[in-house]
């Protein structure tokens, strides 16, 4: 699909993105697609000759909004420019226009609401509107990790959540679900983000904190490792997470079980927490836990 969208060949991208039913793994196929550059350049001519195309004005809302985090980098507020604010702003703005058209369209699809919990974040719509936009997303896709991981990403301290929401919010939402339920995810995921707030010499004492590691292990056990759980299509960004969470852990029995079980499979997320290369950073860990 991403070899369709680069050679901009909308009939195969329609088939095949058409042949997968709403849910979680169109989402993260979406998201996938979203990332190709120069879908914005082509996109509007196919709204255009099929005015009737959800599908197209869903791919398009969902390039806007990776377009827009494009122009804003991953730094933090105070490193990014005015313009690059800007053009930030005006892209999730279109984006939000055509997503919301789509929920319209067709109102028992997740994949809008996933995609308006990036843009509502970049424009700040505030906590109670964010809030609803997962629940949106949820009430269509109870257990959509991707839309869990958004809410994660609302909460935390540095988009005006605070540490104690973030941890609360994954453990609820990860006792919730089903045993081998992928949401386990979340809590190291919390943890990941707890420890990128911390200084030096704190990061490393509070990510092998003794109750830290438990709560890693309990995520695992009641999630990847559980018997029940069964590898969803994109499985591999929940692995990456726990070999980075078990290395900064000290735990390397438990980091080895993941860099083995992913063969060399790395994700930018969560990595590039570490290094701007995140297979340097992968490789350097997979290294120190002899996997």
């Amino acid at each position: 699909m991403r070899a369709a969208a680069t050679s901009r060949d909308w009939a195969a991208l329609r088939e095949r993105l058409g042949a997968i039913p709403d849910g979680q793994e169109r989402t993260w196929l979406l998201g996938a697609v979203a990332d190709v550059e120069g879908i914005e350049r082509w996109i509007p001519a196919v709204i255009e000759a099929e005015p009737e195309s959800t599908l197209a004005l869903l791919v398009s809302g969902a390039r806007r909004v990776s377009w827009a985090w494009e122009a804003r980098s991953a730094l933090r507020a105070m490193h990014v420019s005015r313009d690059q604010f800007k053009t930030f702003h005006e892209r999730l703005r279109v984006a939000e226009d055509e997503l919301y058209e789509v929920a319209e369209r067709e109102p028992d699809w997740v994949a809008p609401w996933y995609f308006l919990q990036m843009a509502g974040r970049g424009l700040q719509v505030g906590q109670e509107a964010a809030r609803l936009r997962f629940e949106a997303a949820v009430s269509r896709c109870p257990g959509h990790l991707g839309a869990h991981e958004q809410q994660l990403q609302q909460v935390c301290a540095k988009w005006s959540g605070s540490q104690e929401e973030m941890h609360g919010f994954a453990r609820t939402s990860m006792l919730k679900s089903p045993e081998g339920s992928p949401l386990g995810e979340l809590v190291a995921l919390a943890h990941l983000e707890h420890w990128l707030d911390l200084d030096g010499g704190e990061d490393r004492a509070y990510i092998r904190r003794p109750d830290v590691v438990a709560e890693l292990h309990e995520a695992a056990d009641r999630s990847v490792r559980h018997p029940a759980y069964e590898r969803p299509r994109d499985w591999i960004p929940t692995f990456n997470t726990f070999a980075m969470a078990f290395s900064l852990a000290g735990e390397k029995k438990a980091a080895a079980e993941f860099f083995n079980a992913l063969e060399g499979r790395v994700t930018n997320f969560p990595w590039q927490y570490i290094s701007n290369d995140a297979t340097k950073a992968f490789g350097k860990w997979r290294d120190k836990a002899g996997s």
